[in-house]
């Protein structure tokens, strides 16, 4: 238990309080070495076991804590009103506009040894209301402020034996807690025939300033006030100041910062979009160097007449990207004064790209509504779909500038018209900015350049100027299919008991039913699913495998899924696997895909959740998991399970179902698999969706053929070169999959409510866990206590599925999919409407 703690009281009103083993804790150097504690009104008082008597109004402990055999001292002060009344501020600052709160200054007193300087300096910080730790070393020291990250520290610096002030200075000053505290070297006075010492070692070592030493009790004093109201409140203006910079940081309008001489010294993140300029590029540099491209000498000269006035400009002024390419921009340019006149220049940029891409766009609408009111009704739903994909809520800028250029091309003559139509068709590829090197370009007998083009731009050993497609796996597979036929002709299908077998019956159907397979198979429907699915496309046939190996195959892959997982199991897998079967049937995907387009395609989508935790890609960054770490927080599960999906397939022989392919033939298989599971990520959702927009459903024709042609179907055809392109092709399977994948809302509505049960409670799991490691919660409306399911379905359908599945059906055509989407729709919207009067009905 150790020997009780003896408290004492001077004259003089200090408290001290010390355990009766110590004696090195601070008192007064004009006291003896009682342990004293401090009375403000003067009154004495004892401290027994049964507690502390005492009539004064307020009192100031100073307890002390062990740290490795060293003492670490806390004042925890209330201060009286005459303590505030010598103080006389208040803990408001204003920093223009803003106004922050000042936090009572905490202070941190580092003296190797007890003096009557460290005492003066405690006698200070607790006349002045201040928090105050004293600690002896510089291990406690760094522990100390660590942990309540002081906004002053003070180090002795007169006696270098003790310890290396320097040394601890640069080891504050290391940590992320530092970049606001004010540290204070105490050095010793310099006698009359010896040079004053240099403050810049200290000033190097990450010291703010020093102060000679002296142990007058009011000098310290002085000094305290001095350090809170100058330095210690500078640093909270900095602060603030990084608070705006965050705002700035997340604005929408570009913004540029510049001197009064017309040197930049900030841009946003959204200027560097906006311009293509990186912050390193720019600061430092005159404006006029880089990008104030059309505007003249007598433009300028008067704006910066004005601005020197401290008075705003606001108009309209031309940027020169870093492609070169000029633009006009809307800016508002604000002076800041400062010490001397105007200090800076705030440039805050609004492009009219924006309202002039409106305004093309709404002319566009209402010729796409006069050509759709002339077809027939029995097209009115496709007509209302098409119209639909074209005026997307959430439209990429890719897409804007298509359709300026479409609307652009109505009144164009022809020779235009026809390079308009060359432009479309380049902006409509997935691959802007790789450049399309020509065998003239990268000379035969230059090999060094031939080298470089061949290390230089390659992904895994396929360059940028050549991406395998599934069209050229197919043709090295038609061309060498001979070789290759399954080692064992049995089918592992006569072995499924006949009630699977009746339901897989329907397994072509968009209405199978994979709760029942799910029910009867035990929850490993994956396997019995995927043989009866991939014996339909001849997949064993085409990889020259057994159906020995590819159950083996599909027991591991189903074996790594999570049963536990209400939504994100083989369940889901096989569903998904199923959707992309159906999708494939379609006769427009067998006019556009190779056997291995449809067999890449069907792995992909067995493989595309493998081994899901039941969590986002959100929360596994939140929570720092060792995936997060792995994949650098980019598509943290979808690179997992492509990853993991292929290690589990090549591990063995006996499940390896690439194992007969030949090196090419596996390469472009792998490369296809792993880009189709990568397009899930839902952060690239809209890309991929625009994308594929804007390459294969075209909004307007003017060729009177084409305008036929949709007439007749209720949708654009794509041509036969845009279908032969393999990054073309890539969109394709990218958009089935991703379509397969977030198919619920499309099913028959007793599976839809199904999925839709299982998604929220793996979410509402997900949202318990946050509350209770206490992480971000990534999507609060789903608290299980509280989470509408209908409202969350349909905010997930406008938001997500029906563009998609708009541009899908335009595409493929599949009516079944979009009246199975329009009555689930309707139903959830039914669903919230009672739950809204039931809510209602409650108030």
């Amino acid at each position: 238990m150790g020997c009780a703690p003896s408290i004492t009281v001077s004259q003089s009103g200090v408290v001290y309080c010390r355990d009766s083993d110590e004696s090195n804790s601070p008192k007064p150097s004009t006291f003896s070495q009682q342990q004293i504690v401090h009375i403000r009104t003067g009154n004495t008082a004892e401290l027994s076991d049964t507690g502390l008597s005492t009539t004064g109004t307020a009192v100031t402990v100073f307890h002390k804590t062990e740290r490795r055999g060293t003492i670490s001292i806390e004042a925890e002060t209330q201060t009286s009103k005459s303590t505030v009344s010598m103080k006389g501020m208040t803990n408001e600052v204003t920093f223009g506009p803003m106004k922050v709160c000042q936090r009572t200054m905490q202070v941190l007193l580092v003296f190797s040894k007890e003096d009557a300087l460290s005492d003066s300096y405690w006698w200070a910080a607790d006349k002045g209301g201040y928090k105050c730790n004293i600690v002896r070393n510089p291990t406690d020291a760094l522990e100390c402020f660590v942990e309540k990250q002081h906004d002053v520290i003070i180090i002795d610096h007169r006696h270098s034996k003790n310890f290396d002030a320097l040394g601890l200075c640069r080891s504050i000053r290391a940590t992320k807690y530092s970049d606001y505290v004010t540290i204070i070297a105490v050095t010793r006075k310099s006698s009359a025939d010896r040079d004053e010492a240099s403050i810049i070692p200290l000033l190097n070592a990450g010291f703010n300033r020093r102060i000679l030493e002296n142990s007058n009790a009011a000098t310290c004093l002085n000094e305290l006030l001095q350090l809170e109201y100058v330095d210690v409140r500078s640093q909270l203006k900095l602060r603030a100041a990084n608070a705006l910079f965050g705002a700035l940081e997340a604005s929408a309008d570009s913004v540029e910062i510049t001197s009064e001489n017309h040197v930049v010294q900030y841009i946003n993140s959204a200027y560097e979009q906006l311009t293509g300029y990186s912050s390193e590029e720019l600061l430092g540099r005159e404006v006029e160097d880089f990008h104030r491209d059309k505007n003249k000498a007598e433009l300028m000269d008067p704006i910066y007449a004005q601005l020197k006035k401290a008075k705003p400009w606001e108009g309209l002024l031309y940027s020169k990207k870093k492609n070169g390419e000029s633009m006009p921009q809307f800016v508002h340019i604000s002076p800041i004064t400062g010490q001397g006149g105007v200090r800076h220049h705030v440039f805050n940029i609004k492009s009219p790209v924006g309202m002039i891409s409106q305004s093309v766009f709404s002319q566009e609408l209402q010729h796409i509504d006069k050509i759709t009111s002339e077809f027939s009704n029995g097209t009115s739903v496709r007509r209302q779909s098409m119209a639909r994909i074209h005026s997307m809520t959430i439209e990429a800028p890719i897409t804007k500038v298509i359709n300026i250029i479409n609307a652009a091309q109505e009144n164009s003559p022809g020779t235009v018209a026809q390079a308009l139509d060359r432009v479309l068709e380049i902006l409509r590829t997935s691959e802007l900015y790789n450049p399309q090197l020509s065998a003239q370009q990268v000379k035969e007998d230059d090999q060094m350049t031939s080298d470089l083009v061949g290390g230089l731009m390659t992904q895994g050993g396929y360059s940028t100027r050549r991406r395998m497609s599934g069209s050229e796996v197919a043709l090295s597979k038609t061309t060498s299919s001979a070789r290759y036929s399954p080692t064992s002709p049995s089918s592992h299908m006569t072995q499924v008991p006949a009630e699977v077998q009746k339901i897989l019956e329907r397994e072509a159907a968009w209405d199978f039913n994979i709760e029942e397979l799910e029910r009867i198979t035990l929850h490993r429907p994956l396997i019995y699913l995927g043989l009866k699915v991939f014996n339909r496309f001849k997949v064993c046939s085409f990889l020259g495998i057994s159906e020995t190996v590819l159950r083996n195959w599909l027991q591991v892959v189903e074996a790594n899924y999570h049963s536990s997982n209400p939504y994100h199991n083989s369940t889901h897998a096989a569903d998904v696997m199923q959707a992309t079967a159906y999708f494939i049937g379609k006769e427009k995907l067998k006019s556009c895909f190779e056997p291995a387009d449809e067999i890449a395609a069907l792995i992909a989508a067995t493989l595309h959740d493998i081994d899901h935790p039941g969590r986002t890609n959100s929360f596994l960054c939140n929570a720092a998991s060792d995936l997060a770490i792995l994949y650098n927080d980019i598509a943290v599960l979808e690179s997992h399970h492509a990853a993991l999906g292929f290690q589990l397939t090549t591990r063995e022989d006996r499940c390896n179902i690439f194992k007969e392919l030949d090196r090419e033939d596996y390469r472009a298989m792998r490369h296809t698999i792993i880009d189709m599971i990568l397009a899930t990520e839902m952060t690239k959702h809209f890309e991929h969706l625009s994308k594929f927009v804007n390459c294969f459903n075209k909004p307007a024709l003017r060729d009177g053929e084409d305008t036929l042609s949709m007439q007749s179907t209720g949708r654009s055809t794509p041509d036969s070169s845009s279908l032969a392109n393999p990054e073309n092709r890539a969109l394709i399977r990218r958009m089935l999959i991703k379509c397969a994948d977030v198919s619920n809302p499309t099913r028959p509505l007793n599976m839809c409510m199904v999925w839709a049960r299982r998604i929220s409670e793996e979410y509402f799991a997900q949202t318990d866990e946050e509350k209770k490691r206490s992480l971000p919660v990534v999507m609060p409306v789903f608290d299980r206590l509280s989470c509408s399911i209908p409202k969350s379905q349909i905010s997930f359908t406008e938001y997500f599925i029906m563009d998609m599945f708009d541009a899908w059906d335009a595409f493929i055509d599949c009516p079944e999919v979009m009246e199975n989407l329009r009555t689930n729709y309707k139903y959830w919207t039914n669903e919230e409407e009672k739950e809204r009067r039931l809510k209602d009905g409650r108030d």
